[in-house]
């Protein structure tokens, strides 16, 4: 599966990142970066939680800017 991450500087300054495939999995950061990384932990709760739960199974996790 591969996840497509948008990211995006708010006017106040801090990043945004969004997991376009996954409803919700956005975060804040005071960088890109640490707005990505917050983004990934939550897409990847979420997978764990959704393969866990058997809704999908998956060989690899691919993301991609």
């Amino acid at each position: 599966m591969k996840y497509t991450i948008e990211t995006e500087l708010e006017t106040d300054g801090r990043y945004i990142a969004e997991i376009v495939e996954i409803p919700g999995a956005m975060s804040y950061g005071k960088t890109r970066f640490e707005a990505i990384a917050k983004a990934e932990a939550l897409a990847l709760r979420v997978i764990a939680d959704r393969l866990e739960n058997e809704h999908i199974t998956t060989e690899h996790i691919e993301f991609a800017l």
